[in-house]
Formats: structure tokens, sequence, C-alpha cells
């Protein structure tokens, strides 16, 4: 029997002759291949609904920008790299920094990467690998220090990037930063206001500069209220959760145990709480803590903890398109932006703290 072949074969319709282009987008909208492209790369001369008309368009077709050709006409890689290490609180803060982010990215022809470092990792390794690749157009960094090397290295060789986080460096760059001078200060006139009389610390690394305002904020304001405090010299909130319940329990099985700490992170706080437990004491009756968050939680682990929020969705948000506008050499609508905190959350609603 005859094997009979259709000498016209259908082809993949995955297969590169079959992959919509910026034509076939142009085709179906009526709009004018040039004008296609440039409302996909969100180009500020392109009317708002002519830029949805084309994604929508574009998203129905299934087009992807053949990125490969990209960065041969171009020299782009239309990435974006989030550099992050692996200490940050992973439960809270960082995932909430990459989904908003990736959210802002929407739309654009930017795709996020996310490129971690340990802790026994040189953070400025994956810095220089992107750079000496060119695997991305621009980097955004987090627990920035006060003198960076990874700011100089990058400054040094025109790569563009953003910081969340401020540094003490002399040198201009986009950065969006939580003032974490004035949670210390808020949370310290609340441990007051709540007749609280002996304070804990416990900071970030001293190394980054967020660690620098928060205990200078701390620090600042309890001697400007009279109370006595401490700053915890074993862990930091970063350090594991057994650490801190270990460090927390063992503060309080001694004499003058605090009743107020100020903890640095969603992990920190819960474990300081269970540590503070372990030594008998009651949560809210005994001793308050209060802690920053990006993600509601804490407050659902113990409806007494004192809540600090922190918008790292806004912060997100703002890095994204800062970085955007410096990749594009284009002005951004801001290169820098604070956070300042004015609220608590404690009892049943929020309330401004701060009387004395």
């Amino acid at each position: 029997m005859a094997l009979i072949t259709d000498p016209h074969p259908p082809v993949a319709a995955d297969s590169e002759a079959e992959r919509p282009t910026l034509k076939t987008i142009a085709a179906a909208t009526g709009l004018a291949v040039a004008t296609v492209s440039r409302a996909l790369k969100d180009a500020p001369d392109i009317g708002e609904e002519t830029k949805r008309r084309v994604r929508e368009t574009a998203n129905l077709l299934g087009y992807r920008p053949n990125r490969a050709g990209v960065r041969l006409r171009t020299g782009k890689t239309n990435v974006i790299a989030l550099v992050l290490s692996t200490e940050t609180d992973v439960m809270n803060h960082t995932s909430r920094l990459i989904y908003s982010i990736a959210n802002a990215l929407r739309g654009t022809p930017y795709h996020l990467v996310v490129m971690p470092f340990f802790p026994d990792q040189d953070p400025m390794e994956p810095v220089r690998y992107i750079v000496e690749t060119g695997s991305a157009d621009g980097v955004i960094l987090n627990q920035t220090k006060p003198d960076d090397p990874r700011v100089r290295y990058m400054r040094d060789r025109n790569v563009p990037f953003a910081t969340h986080g401020r540094t003490d460096m002399g040198i201009d760059h986009p950065y969006f930063d939580f003032d974490n001078e004035a949670f210390a200060r808020l949370a310290v006139r609340t441990f007051a206001e709540r007749g609280r009389k002996r304070l804990l610390l416990i900071a970030p690394p001293r190394s980054h500069l967020y660690a620098r305002h928060m205990t200078w904020g701390f620090s600042d304001e309890a001697a400007l209220l009279g109370l006595p405090f401490e700053l915890a010299d074993k862990v930091t909130s970063d350090s594991g959760g057994e650490a801190v319940d270990e460090a927390v329990a063992a503060r309080f099985s001694q004499p003058n145990p605090p009743d107020a700490i100020l903890v640095g992170s969603t992990t920190a706080a819960m474990s300081s709480i269970a540590g503070a437990e372990r030594a008998g004491r009651v949560l809210g009756r005994d001793f308050d803590v209060v802690a920053k968050e990006a993600i509601p939680l804490l407050r659902r682990f113990r409806r007494d903890t004192i809540i600090i929020r922190e918008d790292v969705g806004r912060a997100g948000e703002f890095l994204a398109r800062a970085l955007v506008a410096e990749i594009e050499k284009r002005p951004p609508q801001a290169r820098q932006g604070l956070e300042q905190p004015t609220s608590v959350e404690w009892g049943d609603e929020p309330r401004t703290g701060g009387t004395t």
C-alpha cells in the first residue's frame, strides 16, 4: 500500500512562520507598524486607549517579541534583574516586593528576573555577572549599605539601577525607602503611651543603612522621653527564628527584663513573642511588640501585636517605573521616594501614634 503524504504539511502553530508579528497586530488594529511598536513600548506620545487596544490585540494573538532579534537590533534585553539576599524576610517583605515590581512591568516590554545571593556569597558576584554578561538592561538592589560597592560599580559602568533603600555615598541615584527613623520614633512614643518602661530593640544587621536609621530613631526618642532602653547584641532581625526565640527567652529570664520590644522584621516579631511567652509572659499584658509588615499577618498570629504598615507594593511600583525611565533615558515622574509612617494599629482601630 502506497503512503500518500501531503506535499504541503501544516506548519506547527508555534513555529517561527506562524508567530504573530508587529505586522499581524497592525493588520488587526488598522494601525501603522511603527505605532504598534511604540504602543507596546509604552511610548508617552501614544494615547492610553491606543496602547490598551494594541496590548489587548497582542495578548489575543499570542504575540511575543523575539528577544534575540530585539537584542541584535537594539542591544537591549528587555530584562530587569532584582538582586535579593536570601536573608531577607521572604514570608512577608520580599514576596510583596517581587509581586509589585512584576505587576508594574505588566504591559511594558520588560520582564523581571530574580537573582538571589546567599549569606556565604560575595554580594558583588550576581551584580558582576549581570553587568559582564549584559544579561539585563537594569538592576534593582535592596538592603543597601552606607558605602555600597554595588552602587559604585554600576555607576562607574553606566549601568541603570535603582535601590530599595538609600546610600550615604554622595551618589545621586533612583531609590525608594521606608523612613525607619520615623518608624522607630513612632514605636517608642506608642510604648510610652501604653506605659512601658524598659525598651528593647532587635535591629537589622548594623552594616545596613536602614539599621542605623532605626537604631538612631529608637535610642534618641527613648532618651528624649526618659525611657531606659537596650539594644540586642547577639541577634538581629535577620537572624534565624530559633536564635531570636532563644535570645528573647534568655533575656526575659534575667533581672529587669524589657516590657517592650521593637523588631525590624515580621519573622523576628513572631520569634520574639514566642520567646517571651516561653518565659511565661503574656503579650499585651506583660509586654508589647511593635513590628512593621507589608502583608497582614502578625495580628492573625497574635491579636495584641502592634503594627506599623510598610507599603512595599508602592516601593516596588516606584522602583520599576523609575528604573525603566532611567533605562530609556527619559525623565521619570520621580527618581527618589521616602515613605513616612504616621499611624500604628493596636486595639480595634488604627490610630495616629505620638502622644507624649
